[in-house]
């Protein structure tokens, strides 16, 4: 049951989070230059992918990801221009929220591209067993984390022991 669940927990992350994985700027692999050691092929393997469907899936997200990366690199370098500006700077509050539209804009653009991904690697490369397998190990991580919400939920922490804690 804990290695199901863990899988699952990996899937949903390969899935949802590979567009960013596979590839980044500067070639440090991975957006905001966390390297990429496997992770995504590392949950499908749960699925038994065959070499052909890792193939396949690295060819999807690698497709994704490129459509991606010039409004990632855009967004980055209009980042840095802004960190670079004093507070009091004339323009300041306007490439603040230039900024804040381009970053609304690259995170939808980011969950839609990682929806077509999940979507596409579902439909098209997955046999019928591993999607089953897929909606049960989801189903699973969803019941999972409605145990631990309400575990949450009853079992408060208190202030005074994260204060304690803290110290």
């Amino acid at each position: 049951m804990r290695k199901t669940m863990t899988l699952s927990i990996i899937l949903a992350a390969a899935l949802g989070c590979s567009a960013l994985a596979l590839a980044g700027p500067g070639g440090q692999g991975g957006f905001g230059g966390h390297g990429h050691h496997g992770g995504g092929f590392m949950a499908l393997r749960g699925l038994n992918l065959t070499d052909a469907q890792k193939t396949q899936v690295k060819q999807i997200v690698q497709q994704s990801f490129t459509q991606l990366k010039p409004q990632f690199q855009a967004v980055r370098q209009q980042r840095e221009a802004f960190e670079q500006m004093a507070p009091n700077a004339s323009g300041y509050q306007a490439a603040a929220a230039s900024l804040a539209q381009a970053e609304a804009n690259l995170t939808s653009a980011r969950i839609t591209a990682r929806a077509a991904v999940t979507a596409q690697i579902y439909s098209t490369v997955l046999s019928s067993t591993q999607q089953s397998q897929y909606t049960a190990q989801k189903a699973a991580f969803q019941a999972r984390k409605a145990q631990w919400q309400q575990f949450k939920a009853s079992h408060p922490v208190s202030s005074t022991s994260t204060t304690s804690s803290a110290q």
